[in-house]
C-alpha cells in the first residue's frame, strides 16, 4: 500500500470512529431537562430523608425526657417496698409496741413514705388502683388464684405488690390474686 493509501485508510477509520463516538455521546447524553428531572428527584430524596431524620430526632429527644429517669424510678420502687416491709415489721414487733417511742418511730416511717409518695406524683410515677377491677395482663400479673363465689371469676381481689405507672407507661406490673369460682379446677380438669 502507498502511503496515501494508508493516509485515506486512517482518516476513513478517525472518521468512522469519530462518528459513532458522536452518535454514543448523543445517546448517553441526557438533555438539559432530564438532568434537572433527576437533580430535582435527587433533592426531593434528601429533603424527605433529612425531613425523617429530624424527626426520629426530636422523637428520640422528647422520649429521652419524658422516661430518662425511667430505669432510677424502677429502683426507687425498691425502697418504697423496703419502707412498707419495714412498717409492717415493726407493727408486728411485741417489744417494740411497748417503746415509749414507738408512735413517734412510726410516725417518721409514715412521713418518709408519704414524701417518697409525692415525689413519685410529682414525677409522673403513680401507683395503679387494682383491687376490685377485672384482671388485665397488660398491667396485673397474676400470683394467685382465690376461690370466692362472691366476685366475677377474674375480679382481682388481693393485691400483694402494687405496680406503678411512669407516665403512660408500665414501670411495674401489681402482683394480685385473683377470684375463681369455687370448683373450677376441678371441672377444668374433667
Amino acid at each position: 500500500m502507498s502511503k496515501s493509501n494508508k493516509d485515506i485508510n486512517l482518516n476513513n477509520e478517525e472518521k468512522k470512529s469519530s462518528t459513532e463516538e458522536e452518535v454514543s455521546e448523543q445517546k448517553i447524553e441526557p438533555s438539559a431537562e432530564e438532568k434537572l428531572k433527576v437533580s430535582e428527584e435527587k433533592l426531593l430524596r434528601a429533603l424527605a430523608d433529612s425531613e425523617n431524620q429530624r424527626r426520629r430526632f426530636e422523637k428520640e429527644i422528647k422520649d429521652a425526657f419524658d422516661f430518662g429517669g425511667f430505669n432510677f424510678a424502677r429502683e426507687m420502687l425498691a425502697i418504697l417496698d423496703n419502707l412498707e416491709r419495714a412498717k409492717k415489721s415493726i407493727q408486728e414487733d411485741e417489744i417494740l409496741k411497748k417503746s415509749k417511742e414507738f408512735e413517734k418511730f412510726f410516725k417518721n416511717l409514715e412521713i418518709i413514705e408519704k414524701d417518697l409518695i409525692s415525689t413519685f406524683e410529682k414525677n409522673k410515677i403513680t401507683k395503679i388502683n387494682c383491687l376490685n377491677k377485672m384482671f388485665d395482663p397488660n398491667f396485673h400479673q397474676a400470683m394467685l388464684e382465690i376461690e370466692d363465689d362472691k366476685t366475677e371469676a377474674g375480679t382481682i381481689i388481693q393485691e400483694i405488690q402494687p405496680g406503678f405507672m411512669f407516665g403512660e407507661r408500665l414501670l411495674r406490673p401489681s402482683f394480685v390474686g385473683i377470684s375463681k369460682k369455687k370448683g373450677e379446677n376441678n371441672e377444668k380438669n374433667k
